[in-house]
């Protein structure tokens, strides 16, 4: 299991708080946050599932946290069937409207997801927002929407294991080994994991992507 941080425990009430807030967050900021977000290019990070997927597909894909909707258009464009699902109201109706795709209302924390059914699941700066007390329980219900051998992205900020709020939203800051703790724990597989931007010193990399494999 994961090493402890010095976050205190937190209540089911306090868990519903701190998602509402962050939700709140973003529903109020929902149009700046779109146009400073839509023309930012994460096809290093789809193109990472897609090829760690395998094959022509097409694949079924879950855009978890799938925001207006920017990577759920892209995988369509690409010939791919993707599902978004996200838990900011002004977020799903934008998504619905950019993508054209089917886009659930979810919280993270009280996730309704369909077993053995996606090829992949894009988390794109979306799972940092579960409190890591959380996390086990989420990885899971992300491991089991997957198909045998299906694969889960992940890209967070990456910090020292820390969490608690930022500009208005709840968020947890893992580094890497314990980001891989949290995902074998879960029943994953390691596939590989690199830094983003590309090409810039480590200290210049904010974000920790990585990929995994549902076994089977």
């Amino acid at each position: 299991m994961p090493n402890e941080t010095n976050t205190p425990k937190l209540e089911g009430s306090e868990l519903a708080e701190l998602s509402r807030r962050t939700l709140d967050h973003y529903q109020v900021d929902a149009q700046q946050f779109w146009e400073g977000t839509r023309g930012h290019d994460v096809s290093q990070n789809i193109e990472a599932l897609l090829d760690a997927i395998g094959g022509d597909g097409p694949h079924r894909i879950l855009d978890f946290g799938c925001g207006p909707g920017r990577d759920l258009r892209d995988f369509i464009d690409r010939g791919h069937v993707a599902t978004g699902l996200e838990g900011t109201e002004s977020f799903v109706q934008m998504a619905r409207e950019f993508s054209g795709a089917e886009v659930w209302h979810q919280n993270f924390l009280e996730l309704d997801l369909p077993d053995a059914t996606f090829d992949g699941v894009f988390a794109n700066a979306s799972l940092f927002h579960v409190p890591a007390q959380e996390l086990p329980r989420v990885l899971r219900e992300l491991r089991h929407c997957l198909r045998a051998g299906g694969v889960l992205f992940a890209s967070n900020p990456r910090g020292d294991n820390d969490e608690g709020w930022n500009r208005g939203r709840y968020g947890a800051y893992h580094g890497f080994d314990r980001w891989r703790d949290f995902a074998i724990g879960a029943g994953f597989e390691e596939i590989r994991h690199y830094y983003r931007p590309a090409g810039r010193p480590r200290d210049q990399q904010p974000w920790l992507a990585s990929l995994w494999r549902r076994p089977g």
